[in-house]
């Protein structure tokens, strides 16, 4: 058994470290908030404005329709990896890095893969095995629409110029604070909306489809990316959050074990200062 010192080191070491993750935890949960109500807010904006632009270039002809609906053989992709610049936060980093390894390795197996990270964890992970051409982890330190409207506007313009021929999005969405989801989704070409749900559409365009398609098309994409760094970005306090709520937790249970053995050790300890006095006093008397 440990001695007495030792094992008031450990408890003394497990009580900093229960400290440290449970300010962390409060922390996250400070952040998670902002976060949470941002991404709440945009949602339903980014997902009427995605669903108009879709059935609105359905519904072009093939011949008027937007370069960033053409559907081409697909032969390289280029896949945005979005996770965080830190860890400690569980699986939140690792999933992102598993699904990118996926793609690679069976849905696009036999395509010419390539990557733009946003977060250095995916960055240092990815570019080990992979082509990354860029990585945008700054864009964490001033997070804005415009900021992130660069990066888009990098992605469309790796699209329209034929470089790739498909572009996905890979990230966790916000479900709540202790569940994050792995999504996958296409960023370009447009996806459009099948004939049926297209047809239930009833609008009055003015200027044109045409007019209208060009200059809501990359705004549209601008918000979708946005969304994704949003939702990305509340994963992360989310998982961070549950995960230094865990540790703390975990700590505790370690330092009240620490705690019983110290007192069993110490009650050993006198315990047997008791039989060595009273065999000592028993040899004088004898």
């Amino acid at each position: 058994m440990a001695n007495l010192k030792e094992i008031r080191n450990r408890i003394s070491s497990v009580s900093s470290t229960m400290q440290i993750t449970s300010a962390m935890k409060m922390v996250s949960a400070a952040k998670l908030k902002k976060a949470q109500d941002a991404i709440t807010a945009m949602r339903p904006y980014s997902d009427k404005l995605t669903e108009l632009l879709q059935g609105l270039s359905a519904s072009l002809d093939a011949d008027s329709g937007s370069a960033y609906s053409e559907q081409r053989e697909i032969k390289k992709v280029l896949v945005v990896a979005i996770n965080s610049n830190r860890g400690l936060c569980g699986a939140f980093n690792s999933n992102i890095i598993k699904e990118a390894n996926r793609l690679v390795n069976e849905a696009y197996a036999s395509k010419d893969v390539s990557f733009i990270t946003i977060g250095k964890k995916a960055n240092d992970a990815l570019s080990k095995s992979f082509n990354v051409i860029a990585n945008h982890s700054g864009v964490y330190d001033d997070l804005t629409f415009e900021n992130v409207s660069i990066i888009a506007e990098e992605l469309m313009d790796h699209f329209t110029i034929g470089e790739y021929d498909k572009i996905e999005l890979i990230y966790n969405k916000f479900k709540n604070a202790a569940t994050q989801i792995v999504t996958r989704e296409q960023f370009l070409p447009i996806v459009p909306l099948e004939s049926e749900d297209n047809a239930n559409l009833d609008y009055i365009f003015e200027p044109s489809k045409e007019e209208i398609v060009e200059t809501l098309i990359p705004k549209s994409l601008k918000t979708q990316l946005f969304k994704g760094i949003r939702d990305s970005f509340a994963s992360e306090h989310g998982a961070r959050m549950t995960a230094m709520h865990k540790a703390t937790d975990n700590a505790k249970e370690l330092r009240d074990q620490l705690k019983l053995t110290y007192n069993k050790a110490r009650q050993a300890a006198i315990t047997n200062e008791i039989l060595e006095i009273v065999g000592g006093a028993e040899a004088l008397n004898g």
